[in-house]
């Protein structure tokens, strides 16, 4: 059996963060995860937005310290000469920045791409932001709700006899910080091979634009465009969530060998050949019929009996779990979802890991959060000297 490298993958690679609140620190925990060495530079007093977000663990954020896992704190006042100095020095060492600034407005501080790959030609400059760096809309604000809007999203979420919903987490943000996460490797391997560095502009609007397949193949080779249905699926039936005893149940039919072997599970097999549902897109079709006869059935059963049964025949189901009983369920427990850790300041917490498990590696346990400033010392020493880190410090630069 080969022996197993303990090296994680990212190793050896070192990440300026300038980004805060949802979508970079969420693409530099990723590279956290994988062993990079990603240093957050945040202003003096206050940090990161995100650092003020309830709940609080020891007056620490417990959303800051899920999402900034595994990371350097350094504080520098950008609009001083002498941090915007102290920030390109640190600039020189990295292979790649992060930033979610409006578009223009790191460019104004000084620590855009166009300035920092004159020092740095090798680096990769990953800019994220709600609607890109160039285009129509790419000097309006945006939160995630806001991306959702615009990019089609939440005009198809939610039941179709209510009003539209934002998707229950902030998708916008996450996509766009896992899409940078992908481009910034994808990159570093295209440095490998030009030795030159790049610029990636990755917009929120458009990562979560990018991910809906089922709408866009209905709007763009459809007869209707897609719409609000609730949990069901436009093109296949029984695919949603029914009512049970004790609960609500999920069933997914995908074909028609999962629907015949579901008919027999119910006691229904003659459903199979019902010319009404007898084809994927007669049950799309007749949803609403099928619905009240599958809402007879597991009506009558507990969630836990209704499951039980459509398992023993192959049917794809399973119960709504509520968050609390996700976080306690045995495959959060056994594929290691989570894991504790150590605060210096909030004391024991739990974080959660990155799902991808690699083979030649044992999982690496994630690093907390840092407190404000917790590396400046350590990182600017390096490069300044104490001295003039302790001037930096007198007179408030850090």
């Amino acid at each position: 059996m080969p022996k197993q490298d303990l090296t994680p993958p990212l190793s050896g690679l070192r990440v300026l963060d300038v980004s805060r609140m949802l979508a970079g620190p969420f693409c530099t925990a990723l590279l956290a995860d994988l062993g990079a060495e990603v240093i957050k530079v945040e202003a003096p007093g206050r940090g990161d937005d995100a650092r003020h977000f309830a709940p609080f663990q020891g007056g620490e954020s417990a959303y800051f310290m899920l999402i900034n896992r595994g990371k350097k704190s350094v504080t520098l006042n950008l609009k001083d000469p002498r941090g915007l100095s102290a920030f390109n020095r640190l600039a020189e060492t990295v292979d790649v920045v992060v930033e979610n600034f409006r578009p223009g407005v790191a460019a104004r501080l000084g620590v855009g791409y166009e300035s920092l790959r004159g020092i740095n030609p090798r680096l990769i400059y990953a800019s994220i932001s709600g609607f890109g760096q160039d285009g129509p809309l790419s000097q309006r604000p945006a939160y995630d709700i806001i991306a959702q809007a615009m990019s089609g999203l939440m005009s198809m979420t939610g039941a179709p006899d209510g009003p539209l919903t934002r998707v229950g987490e902030s998708y916008g943000d996450l996509c766009a910080g896992l899409f940078a996460s992908w481009g910034i490797l994808a990159a570093l391997q295209g440095r490998a091979k030009t030795g030159r560095g790049q610029h990636l502009d990755i917009a929120m609007t458009d990562s979560l634009f990018s991910m809906m397949v089922t709408a866009l193949s209905l709007q763009l080779y459809g007869d209707e465009p897609p719409r609000r249905i609730g949990n069901r699926h436009p093109m296949s039936a029984p695919y949603d969530a029914y009512p049970a005893e004790d609960g609500h149940i999920i069933i997914a039919s995908a074909n028609d060998t999962i629907f015949a072997r579901f008919s027999r599970a119910i006691g229904r097999p003659e459903l199979a050949s019902d010319p009404r549902f007898d084809s994927e897109s007669r049950r799309a079709a007749n949803e609403p019929v099928l619905r009240d006869i599958i809402a007879g059935w597991t009506g009558a059963r507990s969630v836990a009996e209704a499951v039980a049964a459509l398992d023993a025949a192959g049917v794809p189901a399973a119960p709504v779990l509520s968050v609390a009983e996700a976080v306690a369920s045995e495959h959060v427990r056994t594929r290691g979802l989570l894991a504790a850790a150590r605060h210096p300041v909030a004391g024991e917490i739990r974080l959660v890991r990155q799902p991808v498990q690699f083979s030649g590696a044992p999982r690496q346990d994630p690093a907390p959060a840092p407190t404000l400033g917790q590396h400046t010392d350590e990182l600017l020493g390096d490069l300044l000297g104490a001295d003039a880190v302790g001037t930096l410090r007198r007179d408030g630069v850090i």
